[in-house]
């Protein structure tokens, strides 16, 4: 597999299970199909798009409509089987996968456009959360980039993870598999055990 393939693989397995994780929150507010389909699109391919145009590239669905296929796909799936995807508690964890994918995917890019690990670790945080908070935004729900809960925090450390591990010589998936669990990790850790960052602790 070269490193474009293995990159694309990530990629594409992100914007699914990005896809369903908005797919599922729509079947769960009652929309009909299309708009099931629409709000699946928003976290798979807004944090994507996003990136592609801070870095001055062309977006990446306009040249590969593969991604819209794919959330297509998966947005149907969602409407047709939610139960299927309720019985293994699918919106959290889904969610978090898609975390984990977009944040080494977005940190690659820029790290094959020269960047170094601050704009590369910047950019892994935008594709991972930019989408997803469009997606809770037009649900109507409060995002979970905004919570308590870890959650942007995962992708940078995913992003940098990936960033240090491609830079000392790992392979490509050596290197986005890394990354890639250590941002599901730690945002599976923090769902688990109810971790959330210090918070300030201000009284006028």
């Amino acid at each position: 597999m070269t490193a474009d393939m293995i990159l694309n693989v990530f990629d594409w397995a992100g914007v699914f299970v990005f896809a369903l994780s908005g797919g599922l929150m729509a079947v769960r507010q009652r929309f009909d199909i299309l708009g099931v389909i629409i709000i699946a699109w928003l976290p798979a391919i807004g944090g994507g798009t996003l990136r592609d145009l801070i870095l001055d590239v062309p977006v990446f669905w306009l040249s590969d409509p593969t991604g819209l296929w794919l959330a297509t796909l998966a947005g149907i799936a969602a409407f047709f089987g939610p139960a299927f995807w309720a019985r293994i508690r699918a919106l959290v964890w889904v969610d978090a996968m898609g975390l984990a994918l977009f944040a080494v995917v977005g940190a690659s890019k820029a790290a094959e456009l020269g960047h170094g690990f601050l704009i590369c670790t910047l950019m892994g945080a935008v594709t991972a959360t930019a989408g997803g908070l469009l997606r809770d935004v037009v649900c109507n729900e409060t995002p979970l980039l905004l919570r308590e809960e870890i959650y942007a925090t995962a992708a940078i450390f995913g992003a940098a993870g990936y960033f240090l591990a491609h830079t000392y010589g790992v392979s490509e998936l050596g290197a986005l598999s890394l990354g890639a669990i250590v941002a599901f990790v730690i945002r599976a850790l923090s769902l688990k055990f109810k971790l959330n960052l210090p918070r300030a602790n201000f009284e006028r």
